[in-house]
């Protein structure tokens, strides 16, 4: 990415991987423009539940950043459980809900910025903060979540197969635990110790670490590495 300021979009900033992001953008200098489920002084505030949510966003975040977006960050996500002994009808709707979050809502934030590319003629970057789960899977009550999580990298693969000769790249990333508040809280329900034992490195990831690499993808990656899909698990999966 050689713009001098690059302009980008990310998605789920209000706290942990996002908000370090976000935070990690501005300090190379690039104009970041970050989005919350409501709005603050720092977040263009999108319901991504809604169908209409996506391109809201994507129309604020245009004006925002003065009608150029050079890279788009989706990293909103929600990770939220429900049983195969729920009901029919709240099995469907938890499907629904993550699918429409994690999924839906990136691909149509990525389509946008396709065409926005592609209208302009220029390169333009996608990076999916996707989870380790799309290749190793998740627990008895997040199947959804993991195959929300799996369809992102075959949708990072996609764009990078089919726009790499336009200089219209994608790259994903797949955490496995973050310590943020929603990581915490699944750490404990898991029992904690017991988890981490699962991690040689011994510990979950840092969100700055998460950061670090969404920021060299963003910004620095070589255009060759299009369609790469980083692990940052400390070795839990490894491909």
């Amino acid at each position: 990415m050689n713009a001098a300021s690059p302009h980008v979009l990310v998605t789920g900033t209000s706290r942990g991987i996002g908000r370090a992001i976000l935070t990690a953008l501005r300090l190379r200098g690039a104009q970041a423009v970050g989005h919350a489920r409501h709005a603050s002084e720092d977040e263009i505030g999108a319901d991504l539940a809604d169908p209409g949510g996506p391109e809201r966003l994507w129309e604020q975040a245009l004006e925002r950043l003065g009608g150029r977006i050079d890279v788009l960050v989706n990293n909103a996500g929600i990770f939220e459980a429900v049983s195969p002994e729920a009901s029919a009808d709240a099995w469907r709707a938890a499907w629904s809900r993550t699918l429409q979050i994690n999924l839906q809502a990136s691909a149509d934030l990525s389509r946008l910025a396709l065409l926005h590319w592609r209208g302009a003629g220029r390169a333009g970057r996608v990076v999916n903060i996707a989870s380790r789960a799309a290749y190793r899977g998740d627990s008895p009550s997040h199947w959804h979540y993991a195959a929300s999580k799996a369809g992102m990298i075959g949708m990072t693969k996609s764009m990078a197969r089919g726009y790499a000769r336009e200089g219209i790249l994608a790259f994903a990333i797949c955490p496995g635990f973050v310590m943020t508040g929603m990581a915490e809280d699944y750490l404990a329900s898991r029992g904690g110790e017991a988890l981490l034992g699962d991690i040689p490195l011994g510990r979950v990831a840092d969100p700055e670490e998460v950061a670090n690499a969404a920021v060299y993808l963003s910004l620095d990656a070589p255009a060759s590495m299009t369609g790469a899909v980083l692990d940052i698990n400390g070795a839990s999966f490894v491909r």
